[in-house]
């Protein structure tokens, strides 16, 4: 049949249903002048699949695994085997349907596996993602610092502490002096009035006998007089 009497009005016939559809139905030809093949999607991958089962049974003589159907709203799983509610999946936008591919423990897994591979830890890979740095880096700053907080001293402190505008390391904190300057949102200022305000606050000792002092807040007043 000519090409005039196979195409009507953007319209072709499938030469192996023999239906006429439109002809973005029909698989991607770069050969065609319309770009578009001889057969439809449907029967394009019912030809590809023949085509895979019959190279798979001639070069390692294996038949195709039949998978088992999977109920609407479901998904298999090709790492467990097991087929689950889509609830089961990871979100994931470029996904199919907006799931991923593994179950959530299978993925978990496989991002374990991949990080240990990839960076040698989670460890390392948090490190590298989020402050460009690596535990070598960590432990020369550490040492740096003389294995201590850089604020309060104490000893053996985990936390990179960054600037959160520019994301450049500042050094290591302990946990109580990370989140205290997260909380005064790493603000000069603030931290100034803060030890203003600590200055004239604090409870001094008071001599009132030789010997005997009492505690004293320059809030409630002036400090009591030495006992005669």
């Amino acid at each position: 049949m000519s090409r005039a009497l196979d195409d009507r009005d953007g319209r072709r016939r499938c030469r192996d249903c023999d239906e006429w559809k439109p002809l973005d139905e029909f698989c991607a030809n770069s050969r065609r002048p319309d770009g578009r093949g001889s057969y439809c999607k449907p029967c394009f991958n019912l030809r590809s699949k023949a085509s895979y089962a019959k190279r798979l049974k001639e070069k390692h003589g294996r038949e195709v695994r039949e998978l088992p159907a999977v109920p609407d709203g479901h998904r298999r799983c090709p790492t467990c085997g097991e087929t689950k509610p889509l609830d089961d999946f990871p979100r994931n936008r470029s996904g199919r349907g907006g799931y991923g591919r593994y179950c959530k423990p299978c993925h978990n897994e496989k991002g374990k596996e991949s990080k240990l591979r990839l960076h040698g830890g989670f460890r390392e890979y948090h490190l590298r993602r989020r402050y460009g740095v690596g535990e070598k880096e960590f432990q020369e700053l550490l040492a740096e610092q003389g294995g201590v907080c850089a604020i309060c001293g104490s000893p053996e402190p985990q936390h990179l502490d960054h600037d959160h505008r520019t994301g450049w390391v500042r050094g290591i904190l302990c946990f109580n002096c990370n989140g205290g300057l997260g909380q005064f949102r790493d603000d000069p200022v603030r931290l100034a009035r803060a030890i203003t305000y600590l200055r004239g606050t604090t409870w001094q000792r008071v001599l009132i006998h030789p010997g005997v002092f009492q505690m004293c807040s320059p809030t409630r007043g002036r400090p009591p007089s030495p006992r005669s």
